[in-house]
């Protein structure tokens, strides 16, 4: 299963994340969140990471040039469009994208099974809010295109991983405080969502 570790803020944090295994790590570009990073400040971050690590930008109610403009400036491999958005304004990205479904209800899960899409709980703010999705709403349902978000943790990683996620996205789950990560539960999570 892969893992994004979501919401860094830090040099230190992305490398550490690297380190234990991480696939992808996540830069918030909405300045409303208490993650959120300029695009310079990622950009010094991304310079120094190790080829192929996945650089993932979350973007919130932002139009498709602006959205192309900081990918394009700080080297971000993937966007993450984060607000309510149709096949259209995806395709008109010049990047390719991880359309997120903030899950109301079950048929929710539903929305873009023609693509990989993150799903995550829904909560009135963006992200990193660690409400947990009824995991009974992926029984029968095909998730080898699905990203599961929202409250995750070290502790019910193993919870998940019978569903066959493509991956799995954390945030507030391995936080010491709200922007900054705890090392030894980056460290754990990416140990139980990568053990057999």
């Amino acid at each position: 299963m892969r893992v994004k570790i979501c919401g860094i803020t830090t040099l230190r944090d992305a490398l550490h994340a690297v380190a234990c295994g991480a696939d992808a790590l996540g830069f918030v570009f909405y300045n409303q969140s208490p993650r959120y990073i300029t695009p310079e400040a990622a950009k010094r971050i991304i310079d120094q990471l190790p080829p192929f690590v996945e650089r993932v930008g979350l973007f919130v109610n932002e139009g498709v040039e602006t959205i192309d403009t900081v990918c394009r400036y700080s080297d971000i491999s993937l966007a993450q469009i984060h607000f309510e958005v149709d096949e259209e304004l995806l395709d008109a990205i010049a990047l390719k994208t991880l359309p997120v479904v903030r899950a109301q209800k079950p048929e929710d899960v539903h929305r873009f099974s023609n693509r990989y899409r993150l799903v995550d709980a829904y909560c009135e703010a963006y992200g990193g809010s660690g409400k947990r999705l009824n995991l009974e709403w992926f029984d029968g349902v095909d998730c080898s295109k699905i990203i599961l978000a929202g409250g995750l943790n070290p502790e019910n990683i193993s919870e998940v991983k019978k569903y066959g996620f493509y991956g799995v996205d954390i945030s507030s789950g391995v936080e010491s405080i709200k922007g900054k990560k705890d090392p030894k539960k980056v460290e754990r999570f990416i140990a139980h969502a990568k053990s057999i």
